[in-house]
């Protein structure tokens, strides 16, 4: 990590989400089918210039773009110990007007967050390449339940919701304290299923598989906690909520109500949540978040559409937004990322640095600061 890196440390004014574009390199590798050491050496050199890219639009808060992954989520879940990626043929889950790649996951054994991770390398490469505060996003515990067929728990012990979800808190400790000895000081978590238990179709969806989805969501809620209730002192720990972002789609929508009060329980130290449509209701909820240190982080500035938000439209928002929760436990991140997958969103990489300079110069003309 580069001397300067230690120095910068979290909460920012001025954030994202985590993933980035595709680098065209890496996209045409990937479609030519690349893979191994030919395809790391040419992520390798173009990840570099995606940190030179988010440091030249003034964020203190750099990721690697999640340029190696297909998936926001599915890499990561792919490469712990007992969990499978596997991929059927035909459509995967329902988004706006589009469906995702067929590809599920799978128990078909114990968990566990090996030593050997691959997203620690993936996070110390970050860190041996910028000189602001690195960070990496990783899929929080929601993740690895709420898209899990029943019939793809091939691990009998998991059959117990109780089982299973105390395995995930688990494993999930140990990746937390895995990636602080690997120097990571800024982990952020994409708990975004919360969001989706706030709509009435996937509430509804849930009750049909005979669960509750208000327990579900006391559930959720304690496996963040149980997973992070260990963490250094030093240690900051973000988490991102959306209502789903595949090639400027959603899939959910729905207010914040009924996942406010768990959310803000967690002990997570900063919220990045989607707020650049009516699908994630009102800024009531906001009056929850205990008074603090705590931030959120309110996602005013899309990243599914090119057409950029004025500054006095955000300022304004901001006024609002002050109303239910203190100004100084504010800032601000676009409201989710680019390229959740390797797709990439429906804007191009010059819209994207608009929008990341955005974020940075709102947060100077609010706060001072980025």
């Amino acid at each position: 990590m580069k001397d300067a890196a230690t120095t910068v440390k979290p909460p920012f004014r001025a954030d994202h989400v985590g993933s980035l574009l595709r680098p065209a390199a890496v996209a045409e590798a990937r479609k030519a089918g690349i893979t191994g050491a030919a395809l790391k050496e040419i992520e390798d050199r173009e990840i570099p210039k995606l940190i030179r890219m988010q440091e030249e639009a003034g964020l203190k808060s750099i990721t690697d773009g999640e340029a190696r992954r297909a998936f926001w989520h599915y890499d990561f879940m792919d490469m712990l110990t007992g969990l499978d990626i596997e991929q059927d043929d035909g459509e995967g889950f329902n988004f706006k007007g589009v469906k995702t790649p067929g590809v599920f996951p799978a128990i078909n054994g114990p968990l566990d967050f090996p030593d050997d991770h691959p997203m620690l390398d993936h996070f110390r490469f970050v860190a041996d390449h910028t000189t602001q505060c690195p960070k990496i996003s990783i899929p929080g515990p929601s993740c690895v339940h709420f898209r899990l067929d029943p019939k793809r728990v091939r691990y009998a012990p998991y059959k117990d919701l109780a089982v299973l979800f105390e395995d995930i808190t688990a494993t999930y400790r140990k990746a937390v304290a895995k990636f602080y000895e690997a120097g990571c000081r800024y982990l952020q978590m994409d708990d975004i299923f919360f969001a989706y238990l706030c709509d009435p179709k996937h509430r509804a969806q849930k009750a049909e598989a005979g669960i509750d989805p208000d327990w579900l969501i006391g559930k959720y809620a304690d496996m963040l906690r149980g997973a992070i209730a260990d963490r250094p002192s030093d240690m900051t720990i973000g988490m991102h909520m959306c209502r789903g972002n595949f090639r400027s789609t959603h899939a959910a929508e729905g207010a914040y109500d009924l996942a406010a009060e768990a959310i803000f329980s967690t002990g997570v130290d900063v919220f990045f949540m989607e707020y650049d449509t009516d699908r994630a209701g009102g800024l009531e909820p906001l009056r929850l978040l205990p008074k603090g240190s705590q931030r959120i982080m309110p996602g005013f500035i899309t990243t599914k559409t090119p057409e950029l938000e004025s500054l006095d439209w955000l300022k304004a928002k901001f006024d609002e937004a002050s109303k239910y929760v203190d100004l100084d436990q504010l800032g601000i991140a676009p409201q989710c990322g680019f390229a959740s997958t390797e797709h990439g969103n429906a804007v191009t990489e010059d819209d994207q640095r608009r929008k990341l300079e955005l974020v940075v110069a709102c947060a100077e003309a609010i706060w001072g600061e980025a």
